[in-house]
Order: C-alpha cells, then sequence, then structure tokens
C-alpha cells in the first residue's frame, strides 16, 4: 500500500505539468469556438493549399533524399573499417546539438544571397531541402545503422557461405531486417521536417514558407488567431499520426542481442568507392555548413565587435539563466517521470508526449489558454523545461532498466533500508545517464526559438533571437554581426557536444 502511494505521489507533479502545459493548451485551441467556421474555407482557399502542399512535399522529399543518401552510408559504416570510423559515429549525434538557427545560417552561409560558395540558390526551394538534409540525414543514418547492427552475423556467413555476393546478401538477409528501422527512420524525418519551424523561417521565405511559418506570421503580425488554429490543428493532427505510427513501427523494430557482424577493411573497389561516397556525402551535407560558419565568421573583421555590444551581453546573461533554470527543472522533472514510468506503463508511455507537438503549437495553445501568462518569465522557462527534459526521463530510464535487480537486493539483505538502498547504490549508477540527458537538455535550452519568439519580451532577448533580429535588417554590417553570433552560438553548441561525447566515454576508461 505504501509503495502504491508513493508512486502516485511520483505521477501526480508530471501528470499536472503535461497537463497544464500540454493537454489543456491544445483542448483550449479544440475549444476555440471562432475556428471552426473556417475549416472549409481555408481548405478551399488555393493561398493556403498551396501552402499545405509544400510542407507535405519538402517533408516528403527529405524523406526520400535521406534515405537514398543514408541507406549507403549507414552500411559502410556498420561493415566498413576504416581509420576515423568511430568519431565519425559520434559526430552523428551533432543535428541533435545543434540549434536550427546554426543549420540555417550554415546554408545561408554557403548558397544564400550573401553565399560564399554559389547563390545560384538563393530565393529558392533547393535552400530548405538542403537544410533538412543538413538535419535528417544522420537521423535516417542511425536508424539504418541500428538495423544492420540486428542482422546476425551468422545468416550473412551462410549467405556468403551459398554464394551470394555483398549485393545478394543486403537484398536478401539485409533489407528484410533492415525495413522496419526505416521505416521508423523515415516516421521521425517526416515529423520533423512537416512540424519544423526554424528552419522554415529563415530558408524558405515567403515563397517556400510551411504552414508551421505560415502559423507564426498569422499571429504575430496580423493577430488572426482563428485562422492560426485552423492550421495548429491541421499540424497536430498529420504529426499525431506519423508520432502513432512510428510508436508502432518502433515495437516491429526492437532490438535484439544478436551476434553481429564486425566491420572488416574495404577489399574490392566498390567497397572503397562507397567508403569514399559516404565520406563524403556527410562531408558536404553536415560539415560543409559549420566550416563555411567559421570561415566566414573569422573574415567578419570589425563584426565581432558586436560581442560587447550592451544587447549581446544581455542576449548572453538571457540565454544562461533562462538555460539553467530550465535545466534544473528537467533534472527534477525528468527524475520525477523516470521514476513514475517504473511503475506505470502509461506514465512512461507519455516520456515522448512533448516531442509530439511543435514549440509552435505549443505556444500558441498558452497564448490561448493563459492570455495573463503569456509574457511571463516562468511560463516561458516551463516551456524550456517541457522541451527538455524528456531528454533527462529517456536516459535515466534506459539505464534504470538496464541495472541487475540483485544489486538493490544484496543492499536490502545487507540491512540498507529502501532509502538507503536508492541513496547508496542505484543513485550512484545512474549519474551518468543523468549528466548525458542534462547535456542534451542544455543543449535544446541553448539554442530554443519557436517558444521565445512566441512569448518572449524585448527585454528577454536570448542568443537566438537577437541573430534573428540582426538577420531581418538589411546591411552587410547587420549580417556579419548575426554570422558572428551564429559562430558564437555553434561554438557553445559544439562544448555541449564536447561534454557529452566526454560522458559517453568515461564508462570506456573504467
Amino acid at each position: 500500500m505504501r509503495r502504491f502511494i508513493v508512486s502516485i505521489l511520483l505521477a501526480l507533479p508530471i501528470l499536472a505539468f503535461l497537463g497544464a502545459l500540454v493537454v489543456a493548451p491544445l483542448a483550449a485551441m479544440l475549444g476555440y469556438q471562432d475556428a471552426a467556421p473556417l475549416w472549409g474555407e481555408m481548405l478551399g482557399d488555393a493561398y493556403y493549399q498551396q501552402r499545405i502542399r509544400w510542407t507535405v512535399f519538402q517533408a516528403a522529399a527529405t524523406v526520400l533524399l535521406t534515405g537514398l543518401l543514408g541507406v549507403p552510408i549507414a552500411w559502410a559504416l556498420a561493415r566498413l573499417q576504416f581509420a576515423g570510423r568511430a568519431l565519425v559515429l559520434r559526430l552523428l549525434m551533432l543535428p541533435f546539438i545543434l540549434p536550427t538557427l546554426v543549420a540555417g545560417m550554415g546554408v545561408l552561409t554557403l548558397f544564400g544571397e550573401h553565399g560564399a560558395l554559389w547563390r545560384g540558390w538563393s530565393d529558392t526551394a533547393a535552400l530548405l531541402l538542403y537544410g533538412n538534409v543538413f538535419f535528417n540525414l544522420p537521423v535516417m543514418i542511425r536508424a539504418a545503422y541500428q538495423g544492420l547492427a540486428s542482422v546476425p552475423a551468422n545468416r550473412l556467413a551462410a549467405a556468403q557461405t551459398l554464394g551470394a555476393n555483398a549485393w545478394q546478401r543486403f537484398w536478401r538477409v539485409e533489407l528484410p531486417v533492415l525495413k522496419a528501422w526505416l521505416a521508423g527512420g523515415a516516421c521521425l524525418v517526416f515529423l520533423y521536417c512537416f512540424s519544423g519551424f526554424g528552419l522554415a523561417l529563415l530558408l524558405g521565405g515567403q515563397r517556400f514558407a510551411t504552414v508551421e511559418v505560415e502559423v507564426y506570421q498569422l499571429i504575430a503580425y496580423e493577430l488572426d488567431m482563428a485562422h492560426a488554429a485552423v492550421l495548429v490543428w491541421l499540424v497536430l493532427g498529420v504529426t499525431a499520426l506519423a508520432g502513432l505510427l512510428y510508436a508502432w513501427i518502433s515495437r516491429r523494430a526492437d532490438a535484439t542481442e544478436v551476434r553481429i557482424r564486425q566491420p572488416e577493411k574495404p577489399k574490392t573497389w566498390a567497397e572503397r568507392a562507397l567508403l569514399a561516397f559516404a565520406l563524403f556525402t556527410l562531408a558536404a551535407c553536415c560539415a560543409l555548413p559549420l566550416l563555411a560558419i567559421a570561415f566566414q565568421a573569422a573574415q567578419a573583421g570589425a563584426a565581432w565587435r558586436v560581442l560587447w555590444d550592451e544587447d549581446t551581453l544581455s542576449a548572453l546573461w538571457n540565454t544562461a539563466r533562462f538555460s539553467g533554470c530550465a535545466v534544473a527543472g528537467a533534472a527534477v522533472l525528468g527524475a520525477l517521470h523516470a521514476a513514475a514510468a517504473r511503475q506505470w506503463a502509461a506514465i512512461r508511455a507519455l516520456t515522448f508526449l512533448p516531442f509530439m507537438v511543435s514549440p509552435v503549437c505549443l505556444s500558441f495553445g498558452v497564448l490561448l489558454l493563459y492570455p495573463s501568462f503569456s509574457a511571463s518569465l516562468p511560463m516561458l522557462i516551463a516551456l524550456y523545461a517541457l522541451l527538455a527534459y524528456p531528454f533527462v526521463t529517456k536516459d535515466i530510464l534506459s539505464a534504470w532498466d538496464a541495472l541487475p535487480a540483485n544489486y538493490t537486493a544484496a543492499a536490502r539483505v545487507a540491512g540498507a533500508s529502501r532509502f538507503q538502498a536508492a541513496y547508496a547504490v542505484t543513485l550512484p549508477l545512474l549519474l551518468p545517464a543523468l549528466r548525458r540527458g542534462l547535456t542534451l537538455a542544455a543543449a535544446t535550452c541553448i539554442g530554443e526559438f519557436a517558444a521565445t519568439l512566441f512569448l518572449s519580451r524585448p527585454e528577454w532577448t536570448t542568443l537566438t533571437t537577437l541573430i534573428y533580429r540582426y538577420l531581418g535588417k538589411v546591411g552587410a554590417a547587420n549580417h556579419d554581426k548575426a554570422l558572428v553570433l551564429t559562430a558564437v552560438l555553434m561554438g557553445l553548441s559544439l562544448l555541449v557536444f564536447m561534454l557529452l561525447d566526454a560522458s559517453d566515454r568515461q564508462p570506456e576508461k573504467s
């Protein structure tokens, strides 16, 4: 009975938090009466039809591009041994660390109006598609890599013994296992692109704006909540379907304990060519935008003086304090959610609920439900924490599930109470996972953009919104200032990545 009461007390804060910041705002949008009569009008309007078609097309095109590029790259990483392979695999985490503004600025630095490589893509759909590939190619590669790692080595060896070449082994042995993983990766890529905001706002422009950008423009510039509510529910419907499909597919793609085939050095010219293609594609699609930012920022000259401007110092301070408060909240929420999820399967299923709803939709729902708190600092930090704490929950829960039960049992047999066993045995073993989750949470908060645009006040300008402000001004000087600040933001994100990488490698040293 006492254990049941404790589990209820653990679950209540999480359910209350999710109810106040996710469920209630979404319900407020559903009950927005002014939006109901507009459904037929908006879905029949040629302007909104074009926005919806383009949003679906760019998401589907990104799925196709990342699939065509990601599968051969994943095969090369999974089956071929080469110098730096472990580093490349770790670098695939970078898109989960880098803010969308950094990626967008990298693309603009290469192919935008001031592009260093080529300016022919300026004001074209290719800008957004390239930005989408930058962020989502590693997602598809990781999905395909995990699928290839789930193929038993004995099946591949048997097929090779029977005379099957590499292509036949892939088509008949690896691809049947890989399909479920690729389908899951495709759902994630579609979800991220359809509900993406930062990249679409920066790279799409007026001509190639997505539905999410249209929602922001309706609210920020026209104060048209009714039309925005219709589009928000359209986005929620599509992302909910993609999320549910991903959850269903993930059950079929669960990794099993198998003996995997170890990578071997390339032996044929085809394997060497595939490895060269993989490394070149990763460099061109993922590394080149970041190098372009660093190169052009180094040449910005007098623009570096922006670092000493009062606005910049204020933005850095706001970014640090907002992120610090949100990470502290994420630590508490993540630990509570993980503890409650250990007791309740329903709570475990809610772990990724904040990821299922875009920050634009959440911010819009908050504006509708809590108008008096929409410009309050606690509400902004609460949204930061909401978007960040699932990383903490996920990592703690995975580590907790992997702990052998006999550790705690041995402590209890030795006379320790439940609290002593948790404090002296369980907690130290979960600390590495907590550090990893907090690192990802910090990266999310540092680069947060959408919620800040909706709910922030002018005096709460963060580094991301200050960059966007400079980009909205004409003149090369303002562009250079935005570039310098983007380099600083990229540096902060890379520092977080180094901390994450160090925490990942720490167990190997012990």
